[in-house]
Formats: structure tokens, sequence, C-alpha cells
């Protein structure tokens, strides 16, 4: 049977220190083989730049590998994966970024 990964996409926060801060020591903390059952291996990926040098459309992506689709969906529907999930929807994204209170977003090349 053909292996399975999810791909979770973090917008680009609102606080990157807080994000970092929770994210780190809170969230990725509960991506383990403990409770997400069956989980092969977690990439955390943080976004820099694009290829054309603009501004990425995401902040950070996370990978979670798993050795079957059946396997991921029984994960995916525990409790430890859900709390994960509650957990993540904390973290405030930018939202539209034409607001002049949003945060800026650095640049490539800064």
């Amino acid at each position: 049977m053909a292996s399975a990964k999810l791909v979770v996409l973090y917008p680009y926060p609102q606080d990157v220190d807080a994000f970092e801060r929770a994210y780190t020591e809170e969230h990725v903390p509960m991506v383990n083989e403990n409770t997400m059952k069956g989980i092969t291996k977690f990439v955390a990926t943080k976004v820099v730049g694009t290829a054309d040098g603009s501004a990425p459309p995401f902040y950070r992506m996370a990978e979670l590998h798993f050795p079957s689709l059946e396997t991921l969906k029984e994960c995916a529907s525990s409790a430890s994966a859900q709390e994960a999930v509650h957990t993540r929807s904390r973290f405030p994204a930018e939202g539209n970024r034409s607001s002049s209170s949003q945060r800026r977003r650095p640049q490539p090349s800064e």
C-alpha cells in the first residue's frame, strides 16, 4: 500500500515571535510517535522566500508522513490529533494585508 502525507500550511502570523514560541514549545511537541499513532516522519519548514523574490504566501509548512492513507485517517480522528488541530487554530494569521495595523512581512532580501 502507498504511503500518505498530510501537509499543513501556516499563514504569516500577526506576531512572529509569539507564533514561534507557541509553535516550537507547545504545538510541535504534540507531534510524536506517542501522540500521533502511526506517524513515520515529521518535517517542519519555515518558508523564507519564493523563486521570484516575492513575499511567501505561507510562513511555515508541516509535513506528517504515514505508511498508508488508512493510518493517516486513523491518526487524524484521534483525540491527540484533534487537540493538535485545535492548538493550531490559536495562531492568528495576518489577515488582510492592506490594513495599516498589520505587521509588514519582511522581504527575502531583508
